[in-house]
């Protein structure tokens, strides 16, 4: 009987250790991350949302007013949900490299991502709204220089212009644009992974951690040599890092597991790390490491969102126009107002946005794959 109780008792603590393994540590990120089966999607959703909630404290009080998470962790919650676009990218453009490593098919399904939707975004702002709220005549504005560069400049990306003449000239911060200054840096992230896709250092593992942990070594040198770097060059450095370090994940996700343990760990090392040279490199690898639990590992009910579309895009090129209108239409507001009144609208214009624009781009990608696959 002694016996028979001491075999039960040892079978289900087996039981349970297995439980406990499979559901904690023993899932590997390469287990959960192929295939489109992830919560990616509403991540990203809130991680635009969240951009909206930090810019809402400039554009409803002025340039300098305190935003969220700053002095929790040393970065706003605009910045931390920016460092969370830049390492979902960073683990999927390698993805995607590996799926088809020719330079037309990368640049067709990064400029049918990118432009389609950012071109409608701006030819909205600059040629409805911009009209509707200048102070300066509506011939004159059309015919203005700056409304043309705004175009040009914006579509362009390399130098983003932020504001049309007469608009918005007198909310507290005076700007039009704000957002879309990230995108020629992930154009960058994009163009660097793929010369590295091309020299083969996809596949070779170990040649590409030892280039990536030499860029961070780099990263962690700049300011500690205390040197100066041009505005632009130092915002691609900043946003290289969670993009660089989400390849590596891509590199050896079949060694990484996914765990609530590690979230924890990482989360307690960023923090333990906070007034060091290593504070942003572990923030972003914890940070990353989260971003990967919370995309695979939870499931159910959390994947219906799926089912309604990738609204995250639309929601962060049209908040920042649309919090800057509220202020010029309503009047001075907190920045929880201008949340409230702008987010609506967001959403309905990322849904516009998404279904009439964005999706519609990336079928054509989907015929063009289909049709090569035939000839």
């Amino acid at each position: 009987s002694e016996m028979c109780i001491r075999d039960s008792f040892n079978s289900m603590l087996n039981y349970s250790s297995r439980t406990v393994c499979q559901g904690f540590l023993m899932i590997t990120l390469s287990d959960r991350a192929s295939g489109r089966d992830n919560n990616l999607n509403l991540i990203r959703m809130i991680a635009a949302s969240a951009v909206l909630v930090s810019h809402a404290y400039p554009i409803a009080s002025g340039a300098g007013t305190p935003e969220p998470l700053k002095a929790l962790t040393g970065e706003t919650l605009g910045t931390l949900a920016v460092y969370t676009f830049f390492t979902i990218s960073g683990f999927l453009i390698a993805a995607s490299f590996m799926r088809a490593p020719t330079l037309e098919r990368f640049l067709a399904a990064r400029t049918l991502r990118l432009f389609p939707g950012l071109i409608v975004s701006l030819v909205l702002v600059a040629f409805v709204m911009g009209p509707l709220v200048t102070t300066l005549p509506v011939a004159t504005y059309l015919t203005h220089p700056d409304t043309w560069t705004f175009m040009l400049r914006n579509t362009a990306l390399a130098l983003p212009q932020y504001t049309l003449p007469g608009v918005f000239e007198t909310n507290p911060y005076p700007t039009v644009e704000g957002s879309i200054w990230t995108l020629i840096h992930e154009v960058l992230c994009y163009t660097g992974l793929f010369v590295a896709g091309v020299a083969g250092l996809l596949k070779r593992r170990t040649a590409m951690t030892v280039l990536i942990s030499a860029f961070v070594a780099v990263w962690m040198l700049v300011p500690a040599l205390g040197v100066e770097l041009h505005p632009k060059v130092d915002d691609l450095r900043r946003l290289a890092l969670p993009f660089a370090v989400r390849t590596a994940f891509y590199l050896w996700q079949h060694r990484i597991g996914l765990s609530l343990l590690g979230v924890a760990g990482l989360t307690a090392l960023a923090w333990a790390l906070k007034d060091t040279a290593f504070h942003t490199p572990a923030l972003v690898t914890a940070l990353g490491y989260a971003v990967f639990w919370i995309a695979y590992v939870p499931g159910g009910a959390i994947r219906q969102y799926n089912l309604v579309g990738d609204y995250s895009y639309g929601i962060y090129i049209y908040a920042f126009p649309l919090q800057g209108l509220a202020v010029w239409w309503a009047g001075p507001m907190t920045p929880l107002e201008n949340m409230l009144w702008s987010f609506p609208i967001s959403l309905i214009c990322a849904i516009a946005s998404w279904h009439l624009v964005e999706n519609p781009a990336l079928k054509l990608l989907s015929r063009h794959r289909h049709h090569l696959q035939k000839t």
